[in-house]
C-alpha cells in the first residue's frame, strides 16, 4: 500500500486534533481514542480519519517492558525525571514522548487490500512525501539499536527519528507513527537506556529487551538542519490531505470510548500496580 493517494483519493478524511497536550491529559485516553476510532471507521468502507495527538513527558511502555525483574524501581526512575509511565493496549516496547514529539494516526476500514504491511507502507510513503522539500533520504527498516526497534522504523543516514505501529480493532486499522521533530534524539534514546538497566532487563532470560544505543537516534531537525516545529509538521500532514472534515468523538463514539477509557486504566493498574 505504498500509493496513500490512491487510497485515500475516493475516501471522506476526518480530522480528530488531539495536539493541545492539555486535551486528553493523560496518553491513556490517546490509545482508547483510537480503539474507539476504529470501531466507527471499521462500520465503513469510504472513510478514513486522522488524528494528531501530544503529550507532556511520558514514557509509553509496552506489555514486555511492564514485565522487567524491577519494574517497580524502573517506574520510579521515570517518575522521579518528571515523566508519567503508561503501558498501551498494543505491540511494541518503550518510546519518549513531550511537546517536540508528533504522533498521529492514520485509522482505515479493515479492506481486502490492507494486508499485514499495507499501513506501515501507506504510513512509510505518506511520511516520505511530507518531508520531501527537505530530504529524499527517509528509509524504512530496523535501526538497531534504538528503542522500540521495528522493520518499519524511519530513519535518514542510519539515525532513527520516528517508528511506526500498528493495531487492529473491530474492522478497523490505526497505523500510529511518532516523530521526533526537534529536540535531541540521543536524550531520549539515553532515558530509555537507563529505564532498562534500573529495571535490570539484562537479569530476564524470558524476553530479550533492546541494548539502546543513544547516537542511534535523532530529532527530524537534527537530520535535516531545519528547526522544524509539531505545529509545521500538522500543516505538512494537512497540505497532503487536502479536503477533510474537523470533529471530534460524538454520539455512540462517546460511549465506546468510556469502555475503552475503563480498559486502558484497567490494565495499566494491573500491569503497573
Amino acid at each position: 500500500m505504498k500509493d496513500w493517494k490512491q487510497f485515500f483519493s475516493d475516501k471522506k478524511i476526518r480530522v480528530i486534533d488531539h495536539s493541545d497536550p492539555d486535551t486528553l491529559g493523560t496518553a491513556m485516553a490517546s490509545f482508547a481514542v483510537d480503539d474507539t476510532l476504529c470501531e466507527s471507521v471499521g462500520r465503513s468502507r469510504n472513510e478514513v480519519a486522522c488524528r494528531f495527538w501530544v503529550h507532556d513527558n511520558t514514557v509509553v511502555l509496552g506489555i514486555i517492558d511492564s514485565r522487567l525483574p524491577a519494574v517497580d524501581d524502573a517506574v520510579v526512575f521515570l517518575q522521579e525525571k518528571g515523566f508519567d509511565v503508561v503501558v498501551r493496549n498494543s505491540g511494541g516496547l518503550a518510546v519518549v514522548l513531550d511537546r517536540e514529539v508528533l504522533n498521529f494516526s492514520f485509522v482505515v476500514p479493515d479492506l481486502a487490500e490492507m494486508g499485514i504491511h499495507s499501513g506501515y507502507e501507506l504510513m512509510t510513503a505518506f511520511v516520505q512525501d511530507m518531508y520531501a522539500d527537505l530530504t529524499d533520504g527517509i528509509e524504512a527498516f530496523e535501526v538497531v539499536g534504538s528503542y522500540c526497534p521495528g522493520e518499519y522504523d524511519l530513519s535518514i543516514g542510519g539515525k532513527k527519528f520516528a517508528g511506526i505501529s500498528q493495531r487492529r480493532v473491530k474492522k478497523g486499522i490505526a497505523v500510529q507513527i511518532y516523530i521526533c521533530v526537534r529536540g535531541s534524539g540521543a536524550a531520549r534514546a539515553e532515558l530509555v537506556r537507563d529505564f532498562y538497566r534500573e529495571g535490570r532487563s539484562i537479569d530476564d532470560e524470558r524476553f530479550a529487551y533492546p541494548e539502546v544505543e543513544p547516537d542511534t537516534m535523532r530529532s527530524l531537525s537534527e537530520l535535516v538542519g531545519v528547526e522544524l516545529t509539531v505545529e509545521e509538521s500538522i500543516d505538512r500532514v494537512l497540505r497532503l490531505l487536502g479536503d477533510v472534515e474537523y470533529t471530534d468523538l460524538a454520539g455512540d463514539e462517546l460511549a465506546i470510548f468510556e469502555k475503552r477509557m475503563t480498559q486502558m486504566i484497567e490494565r495499566n493498574q494491573k500491569a503497573l500496580k
